[in-house]
């Protein structure tokens, strides 16, 4: 994981790797920053969803017992909503690089929706 140093805390930027591993050992709590919509369409299973556009700051838990790391699309927003916890006074929080389409190229297990039942499918990148 690589971190950035801000003037109000510590940012880190979690691989899609990164974050299946430690998702994995339950260690962290993935939430999801992306619309209901794009949620429902595709997403990592157990990933909690907190849409950007609804999203405060100072409504998180703690992160004693697990860290939190937020995703989204493409990584924009998760840093976004990241940031914005760093202003609120979490000193520290993280959110994985580029977002559920990196996860998806990584070639990580994923719920997505089956195109001719329309019926959640899990599904993994071939090859």
């Amino acid at each position: 994981m690589k971190t950035e140093e801000t003037n109000k805390g510590t940012l880190e930027n979690w691989t899609p790797q990164e974050v299946a591993e430690a998702f994995e050992r339950d260690e962290i709590v993935l939430i999801d920053v992306r619309t209901p919509q794009e949620y429902s369409f595709e997403r990592i299973d157990g990933a909690l969803l907190a849409p950007m556009q609804a999203f405060q700051a100072v409504h998180m838990p703690g992160q004693g017992e697990k860290r939190i790391v937020f995703h989204c699309g493409s990584g924009v927003r998760s840093k976004k909503v990241a940031e914005m916890c760093l202003n609120a006074g979490i000193d520290r929080i993280a959110h994985m690089e580029g977002g559920f389409g990196a996860w998806k190229e990584a070639g990580l297990t994923y719920t997505g929706t089956d195109m001719t039942t329309g019926a959640p499918k899990h599904m993994k990148k071939s090859g």
